[in-house]
């Protein structure tokens, strides 16, 4: 293993959770005209929380952003991908923050990928499999990264998930996890799902097959490939699954992570220098105060962090 582990953010998913997942608002301290500066706040927030109170020690971190059209290929192939989410102004909230965040990012050194046609998990998926030699963290709320994970062993250190939003004790989140709560292995996840459906895709599964019967059809380690020729698909939903079976690999393909993608940057080994308190990141990007002229940003202190 060479250097320290390494943190790869689903830069998208901590900019949502940021801005729809803090019960207060945070606003800029303007005299008048005050602005909405939650998601800058909490972002920042939010990533120094969660490597403070999860890790022993700050990694290296990455943050991966979704490229404008990252999604294109898989609707191109399925257009009900991800279409139940919504696209109103309210929805769109968190995008107007993204350049704030970058500059922060910038400004604190944090290295930060994205490629306009590509999607974060692609790219987590391939900075995962072309590091093998790294123990890797992936911060994301997303299950479907649940199939990049691995546990240390000859093939190099493991491969875990970081969920800040679960309870404490339960936020990492390895292979033995995933086959407790879903009885399966990290390989089998896309199948899992290609059966059985996940809604925050619009990925809708075979009809009437849920998560137990999906994991039991691929007991024993079985992949969809196996299950044909495997006397398993008996009965209403054994023919439900047979009649869907070429929209089913469809949506297996859709949920596999793509590797090998060509990246931009690529982890040094070196760790990230902690962040400040996220008030001294608003602070250095002058969002407290909008300055009235550049004379004033010159003079304006930044008050009481938080």
């Amino acid at each position: 293993m060479t250097g320290v582990p390494l943190l790869l953010v689903d830069g998208h998913n901590l900019l949502f959770r940021a801005c729809f997942g803090t019960p207060a608002q945070i606003f800029s301290r303007d005299e008048t005209d005050k602005r909405d500066i939650t998601t800058q706040f909490m972002f920042f927030a939010l990533l120094r929380k969660g490597i403070n109170d999860e890790l022993a020690q700050w990694p290296e971190v990455m943050v991966i952003f979704d490229g404008q059209d990252g999604a294109a290929s898989r609707k191109d192939t399925d257009p009900g991908y991800k279409a139940t989410r919504p696209e109103n102004t309210d929805a769109l909230r968190p995008i107007l923050a993204l350049p704030d965040v970058k500059a922060g990012l910038d400004t604190f050194g944090i290295s930060w990928i994205e490629i306009d046609d590509a999607e974060a998990d692609d790219v987590i998926a391939t900075l995962v499999t072309t590091h093998p030699g790294r123990e890797v963290l992936i911060a994301s709320m997303d299950q479907d990264y649940y199939q990049l994970l691995r546990d240390p062993g000859p093939a190099g250190p493991g491969v875990r998930v970081l969920n800040t939003a679960m309870r404490p004790g339960a936020r990492l989140i390895g292979p033995a996890e995933v086959t407790a709560r879903y009885g399966i292995t990290p390989r089998q996840y896309p199948d899992f799902r290609a059966l059985c459906g996940d809604t925050s895709d619009n990925i809708p599964g075979v009809r009437g097959v849920g998560a137990k019967t999906a994991a039991g059809l691929l007991s024993d380690g079985l992949a969809l490939e196996d299950l044909l020729a495997s006397g398993r698909l008996s009965g209403g939903k054994g023919a439900a699954i047979r009649a869907a079976w070429p929209q089913v690999l469809t949506w297996r393909s859709m949920i596999q992570m793509h590797t090998g993608l060509p990246l931009p940057a690529a982890p040094t080994g070196a760790a990230t220098t902690p962040l400040p308190i996220p008030g001294e990141v608003i602070a250095r990007l002058g969002l407290w105060r909008r300055p009235a002229s550049p004379a004033a940003a010159t003079a304006l202190l930044p008050g009481t962090l938080w």
